[in-house]
């Protein structure tokens, strides 16, 4: 991997940068913060999130401490929630081990949920070292810089190109060039401005074009090539839309799977229909007053697709709301009214496409 392309792609940066506010902190929190929130999501998605996360949970020690019911709620509509599972872990150990950030590669890699991008955008970002943070977007820009026509999601790809930029890092600081920081983020701001996906990279205005050899022959329709070696499993739900009155049924998920702990609709595997669906109901002791068929819908997780089918239930009012109430689904089920629901209960927003019918705001993104 040449070298020639450090230079310019800096001083690019320097000037053409996006105004993001994780980019006025050294903080190493901060930083791990946003790095953990923008893994599969949006940037302009994660502004907002980002701010009011470190509102709440200013330090290491405040994450550590937060309750789960109230992590998951600042969370919800992010997304992938072993995420903030995984970062209140990393926070117990460091603030077990009286509250400093690991200031190496190795110690960061060895807390919960941090793997080498993220170690090497922290190392470098945050404490000047010359680490490598290869991303999907770095991997795109190296994969075109080099015209390298392997398949980029295979670890081998991946490892040989992290240690060839890591050697180009080591070079580029010690030859006083850069700081460590402006090159990894300038990497990255290349690949979401400019080296995008697809074929329509905007070569026009790419400052390494004179050093991209996919460019010069042509081959940035093709490169990269990514070859998934896995397909998502598929699973079939039933969800029930249960409404007594103004309020609405949700239940706790168990365990830290798949959306563990987080709040749901009561839902049963498979496709019910409508007779299982009415038996159902009457099996937790429920007179179902109206039952009406909704449209169905589909989730996307990283490893498995979720293909539902739902049931609106209207069920004769109880004397006492916001009552947990056992079943022998094995939940407990809560009745609260909306505001109640948005406000303290984090749904995963897998289930938006019915959490708009009942007029449930659940954020907008991958769930």
């Amino acid at each position: 991997m040449r070298d020639a392309f450090v230079k310019p792609l800096v001083d690019w940066y320097a000037v053409s940068k996006r105004d993001l506010p994780w980019r006025h902190t050294r903080d190493p929190y901060a930083i791990w913060v946003s790095e953990i929130m923008l893994q599969q999501t949006r940037v302009e998605a994660v502004k907002g999130y980002y701010e009011r996360f470190l509102e709440a949970l200013p330090n290491v020690e405040a994450l550590a401490a937060c309750p789960d019911e109230k992590l998951l709620k600042l969370w919800e509509g992010l997304g992938y929630y072993s995420r903030v599972r995984n970062m209140k872990r990393a926070a117990e150990t460091i603030a077990a081990g009286g509250g400093s950030f690991p200031n190496t590669r190795e110690g960061l890699l060895a807390l919960p949920g941090i793997g080498p991008y993220t170690a090497g955008a922290i190392s470098s970002i945050a404490f000047g070292l010359p680490e490598a943070a290869v991303d999907g977007n770095v991997l795109r820009v190296l994969a075109r810089l080099e015209a390298c026509e392997e398949n980029i999601l295979s670890g081998s790809v991946r490892r040989r190109m992290e240690k060839e930029l890591r050697e180009v890092t080591e070079n580029a600081v010690a030859g006083g060039e850069v700081s460590a920081g402006d090159f990894a983020q300038s990497l990255i701001e290349l690949g979401a401005l400019i080296c995008v996906p697809n074929a329509a990279p905007r070569c026009a205005m790419c400052p390494v074009a004179d050093e991209c050899e996919a460019g010069k022959r042509g081959l940035t329709d093709r490169i990269p090539l990514r070859k998934k070696e896995t397909s998502r499993r598929v699973e079939e739900l039933t969800v029930f839309l249960v409404r007594d009155g103004d309020s609405i049924a949700i239940r706790r998920r168990e365990g830290e799977g798949l959306l563990g702990g987080m709040y749901e609709f009561p839902n049963l595997p498979g496709h019910l229909d409508r007779g299982a669906a009415v038996e159902y109901i009457e099996k937790q002791g429920f007179f179902a007053l109206n039952m009406k068929k909704l449209p169905p819908a589909r989730h996307l997780f990283s490893h498995v697709e979720w293909r539902m089918t739902a049931y609106e239930v209207r069920i004769a009012s109880f004397e006492n709301e916001n009552e947990y109430r056992s079943h022998d689904d094995g939940g407990e089920w809560l009745f609260a009214v909306r505001s109640e629901i948005e406000e303290k209960y984090a749904l995963p927003s897998a289930f938006s496409a019915y959490a708009r019918r009942l007029r449930l705001h659940l954020g907008k993104d991958k769930g």
